[in-house]
């Protein structure tokens, strides 16, 4: 049988899903339906933390290069040297793993956001600047799939003290770059925590389907077994 603490493992990880997809559906029926409170508290919100129409250059500047880790490409090149490493090691169930969730997060946001078909906030420097639908964020779900695919896979090799650092890290990056968003006026406060619930769940579900859960197929060893190799 399985050490109890393996076996714990997969419950919270289906739980954390559970609660993640529980998010996004809670509020993307918000967003289909326009329900009222949700559509107050979302515009209450918008224009008490958009940076303004008015925003000078540098802070303007400095939001856009706040907001880049949420895209695409930059998640691919943090990832790339990680990749070349567990392909020289020949860790195939792991770069699986990790290619799918990072890579596929896009793809399956786009595909929610024309499902919801919600527009972007109407602010003439925010969402009339950029193309696109609004719900879920792409740099929210792209951003929690960076931190999550980050934590899942370092887990094993990370001491106590090292694993609550990674985590109070990669939280107050994810949180940052949703803020940015909203800062920007490019998407309401429901967008980004639809966003953040969803790279959450997906990142955690493509990890237990392949198998890169700690102590399975696609994890990386454990620290105390790598500390023992020659």
């Amino acid at each position: 049988m399985l050490p109890s603490a393996v076996r714990r493992g997969p419950r919270r990880v289906l739980t954390a899903i559970g609660s993640g997809l529980a998010v996004l559906g809670v509020l993307g029926a918000g967003v289909v339906t326009d329900f009222p409170p949700q559509v107050r508290l979302d515009d209450a919100l918008s224009s008490a933390l958009y940076a303004g129409d008015d925003r000078s250059p540098l802070v303007g500047g400095l939001l856009e290069v706040l907001t880049t880790p949420g895209v695409t490409w930059f998640r691919v090149l943090v990832f790339l040297p990680v990749l070349v490493w567990l392909v020289a090691r020949r860790a195939w169930r792991t770069v699986l793993w990790v290619v799918v969730a990072i890579t596929g997060v896009g793809p399956l946001t786009t595909a929610l956001k024309d499902l919801a078909g919600r527009a972007r906030p109407a602010y003439e420097n925010g969402g009339l600047h950029h193309e696109g639908l609004s719900y879920p964020s792409g740099h929210s779900s792209g951003i929690a799939t960076l931190v999550t695919v980050a934590l899942v896979l370092a887990w094993p090799v990370l001491t106590a003290g090292g694993r609550r650092a990674a985590v109070a890290a990669g939280v107050a990056l994810a949180v940052l770059v949703g803020l940015t968003r909203v800062w920007l006026g490019v998407h309401y406060p429901s967008d980004v925590v639809g966003g953040l619930a969803l790279g959450v769940a997906w990142s955690l579900a493509v990890a237990l389907v392949l198998g890169g859960l700690p102590g399975r197929a696609g994890a990386l060893p454990e620290r105390a077994a790598a500390g023992t190799r020659s």
